[in-house]
């Protein structure tokens, strides 16, 4: 298992996929007992994925992880009765993502009682920030000043710059005087970064409060930047930018949800009320005499 991680550190993967990975291959190799690896056949492999994997139902992101980290186990020692290439992984799920309207962030953010979770959420949601953008995010890395926030070595190993909201100023600065954090923007109680559990905690609460009843993780913030955004007209280049895409693809997702364009569409219940309301009115002013309709007018 060593060997396995500094074999994942050779290829520089983040240390968080390293820690998944590890923790994800030593169940295998559990699994796998006291047999060498090169005695595995594919049928191995097939059987540790059914009774492990898709036993635990676990969710399809998870089980892609699952796979991918037993590749590279298996790319590491090089077994000649596997072909790596043929274990494939289940297809991405395309759910929509899950979107608060702008009335509920506000009202998410008032039933937000304390300072530092309502400064949290606020800014998860006017950066567009993943939770551990957020969760890594430095003092030294937002710019009151030019109104800028640098989301450093983010998902993918990249850097990319987001705009700190003017009304976000106010509260940043009420917060930092009444907290002082020394080195991250969220701070635990006795420094070093916050827990990720407990915004995922404090966010379920306020959601309590403020009588939001859709599933929200703080990803839910994110994807209602997004949505949001393309629903004022930002070029959805920019949005692929701010979000830190690499590929157009993903962005795209949230032309799904944007109501923008879809509240133009009429629903057809909406066509026929007003066609059969139309030609009501029409058929009263038929049947009304020339006397009684001057009358209706004066009136």
């Amino acid at each position: 298992m060593h060997e396995y991680v500094n074999y994942l550190r050779g290829q520089r993967l983040s240390e968080s996929s390293v820690r998944t990975y590890y923790s994800f291959v030593l169940k295998f190799v559990h699994y796998v007992g006291d047999r060498q690896v090169s005695e595995l056949r594919k049928r191995d492999i097939e059987l540790f994925v059914e009774q492990y994997i898709a036993a635990e139902n676990y969710a399809l992101s998870t089980h892609r992880q699952w796979i991918s980290a037993l590749k590279h186990f298996l790319q590491l020692y090089d077994t000649e009765h596997i072909d790596v290439n043929k274990i494939k992984r289940p297809s991405k799920s395309r759910y929509l993502p899950v979107v608060l309207s702008s009335q509920e962030i506000m009202k998410l953010l008032q039933a937000t009682r304390n300072l530092k979770h309502r400064a949290i959420l606020a800014m998860i949601y006017s950066g567009g920030l993943r939770i551990g953008e957020l969760l890594n995010l430095k003092l030294a890395h937002i710019d009151i000043h030019r109104r800028q926030i640098f989301v450093k070595n983010s998902k993918g190993r990249k850097d990319r710059m987001v705009v700190l909201a003017e009304s976000m100023l106010p509260l940043l600065k009420n917060y930092l005087s009444t907290y002082v954090p020394r080195v991250f923007f969220a701070e635990g109680l006795y420094g070093g970064a916050y827990s990720p559990q407990s915004i995922r905690t404090f966010l379920a609460d306020s959601c309590r409060r403020a009588g939001i009843k859709k599933r929200v993780t703080p990803h839910t913030l994110r994807h209602s930047y997004a949505t949001h955004m393309l629903e004022n007209g930002v070029d959805i280049r920019y949005i692929q930018e701010l979000l830190g895409h690499s590929k157009p693809e993903t962005t795209m997702i949230y032309t799904h949800v944007s109501r923008k364009d879809i509240l133009k569409i009429e629903s057809p219940l909406d066509v026929m009320v007003k066609q059969i309301y139309k030609s009501d009115l029409e058929e009263d002013h038929l049947l009304l005499p020339p006397q009684h309709i001057a009358d209706k007018q004066l009136y």
